[in-house]
């Protein structure tokens, strides 16, 4: 698979191909290694980014959180929670050729009805949009906040 390079430092990921010759990379929050689809490489780096920069424990870290909006089962892409176990960041991931724009925009804030987050990061590894939210006061940040920032 030809992935494309992503606006993040560059990680060391571990691959393998599977019985039906699908390239899977290793997922080092889920401990295994799943199938690596555009989204997934996106995802895996901002695991690792969030892990290796922002100082985010692993251990606090949830993917594929399941929650129901409306009626209808939806999962979100990552969450990171406090030590308290409260949720304070969603994760919007999209494939690098997806714009993020209104639409995603209104995906993670229709998932932060549920979760109530005060951070929520959506990024298609090209472009990255951080945004606090307090009470219904959603302003753009210029970074991605340490965990001890997001924490508090």
């Amino acid at each position: 698979m030809n992935l494309p390079k992503l606006n993040f430092p560059t990680f060391d990921f571990r691959y393998k191909e599977n019985q039906q010759g699908n390239t899977q990379i290793f997922d080092i929050v889920r401990k295994k290694f799943v199938d690596l689809t555009p989204e997934e490489w996106v995802r895996q780096n901002v695991c690792h980014y969030l892990i290796n920069f922002k100082n985010v424990p692993i251990s606090l870290i949830s993917i594929e959180k399941q929650l129901t909006l409306n009626n209808t089962k939806r999962r979100t892409d990552l969450v990171i929670y406090n030590t308290n176990l409260n949720p304070i960041l969603i994760c919007e991931c999209k494939a690098p050729e997806i714009p993020l724009n209104q639409n995603t925009i209104n995906q993670v804030f229709g998932y932060n009805i549920v979760l109530n987050v005060p951070f929520i990061l959506l990024s298609n590894g090209l472009s990255h949009i951080c945004i606090f939210n307090d009470a219904n006061n959603a302003r753009i940040l210029k970074n991605i906040p340490d965990f001890s920032e997001m924490a508090k």
